[in-house]
């Protein structure tokens, strides 16, 4: 199975700045416990955005203050806010790795590094990493006993939200934009364009995808960062002026001015990510406007491998990572909300979620077999 490689990553973030880290100290997150505290402790570093960016971070936190709960375990967090050098990354990690921490989970291949070399330097320490795998200084793949990637096909559940969209929209254009060219970004962009195709081919329609024109992502929508709104409404206003009814934004906070623009052009939507936006309060003045959202269901990968950490079946090294998809439930897209779906519509995304789990709809992406 093939993994996100540093050098991936390090080519995506060229003249890209990494947002900074700020401790937020090692006592536990407000949570009251229901299970018999146990001497554990289970600890996060968010990536940028921090842990209320009712997204990919807040997901993950989700997770650790669950397992808060419901296992017992101690916990402590360090949070990311908007600005930071890369060297934050590494005093994050350390900051946990000085906190005692029993396992560490890292919120986001920006982390990559620096949880490489910490898990190296504590291999009595079990590490977990969000959204990559890890990689040597030469780029070739790096593997660790006492690190276990976390990751997640989003291509799988983006197709789905692709056809569907295509399926509901009226003008026959739909977009999409990430914040930066990552690869757990253009990895939902991939997987929607190709769920679109899916719908012009089999059900004779006509399409476009504004934003994600050609095979080169690089050259796809960014807005340049993750927490900008204002560039999220912009580009969402440019794509809802070329026609585009339904659009896919992928950055993080940045895709709440999506939010806002469908707010301001009647008829229009916003598909969410990471979770289901309909239930999240940051989302509620345009909840109405959600046609689905794309899920990686992060919280119960966190509370599963902090589990496995408390009852001693840790097991790390990529032969050994998690994927998430379809067929395990690691990723979907949420159910219907207020945005009805057209006549048929729900059927044949219940086929063909089955069609591409059994294989018989291939779609394309990094951890394509």
């Amino acid at each position: 199975m093939k993994s996100i490689s540093r050098s991936t990553v390090v080519k995506a973030f060229a003249g890209s700045a990494i947002l900074a880290l700020a401790l937020t100290g090692c006592a536990a997150p407000a949570a009251t416990p229901t299970a018999t505290p146990i001497d554990y402790k289970a600890c996060m570093v968010s990536d940028q955005g921090g842990f209320k960016d009712a997204s990919f971070n807040e997901e993950a936190y989700n997770g650790l203050l669950q397992a808060k709960t419901t296992i017992g375990v101690q916990t402590a967090q360090v949070e990311s806010p908007e600005k930071a050098a890369a060297a934050d990354f590494v005093s994050g990690v350390g900051a946990m790795v000085t906190a005692k921490c029993n396992i560490i989970i890292n919120v986001g291949f920006a982390l990559a590094a620096a949880t490489g070399d910490a898990a190296k330097a504590n291999p009595n320490i079990n590490f977990a990493l969000i959204d990559s795998a890890l990689s040597n200084p030469d780029y070739s793949p790096l593997s660790l006993p006492n690190v276990k990637p976390l990751q997640y096909d989003t291509a799988q559940a983006a197709f789905l939200a692709g056809y569907l969209a295509a399926a509901t929209s009226k003008t026959h254009k739909v977009a999409t934009f990430g914040g930066a060219p990552y690869p757990s970004v253009t990895i939902f962009m991939d997987g929607f364009k190709q769920g679109v195709d899916y719908y012009n081919t089999n059900k004779g329609g006509s399409v476009e995808v504004l934003g994600a024109a050609g095979t080169d992502s690089s050259k796809w929508s960014f807005t340049g960062d993750f927490s900008d709104v204002s560039k999220g409404k912009t580009l969402s206003e440019q794509f809802i002026a070329q026609g585009a009814d339904i659009i896919l934004p992928v950055a993080g906070p940045v895709g709440d001015g999506t939010g806002q623009a469908t707010l301001e052009h009647p008829g229009t939507y916003v598909i969410g990510v990471d979770s289901d936006w309909y239930n999240i309060a940051a989302h509620a003045a345009y909840k109405a406007n959600i046609l689905t959202s794309i899920e990686k269901h992060m919280s119960q990968a966190v509370v599963d491998v902090i589990q496995s950490g408390v009852d001693g079946t840790f097991t790390g090294g990529d032969a050994n990572q998690y994927v998430g998809t379809l067929e395990n439930g690691g990723v979907s897209i949420a159910p219907v909300h207020d945005v009805a779906y057209p006549d048929g519509i729900q059927a044949d995304l219940d086929a063909l979620q089955a069609k591409i789990i059994s294989g018989e709809v291939k779609v394309t992406s990094i951890y394509a077999k």
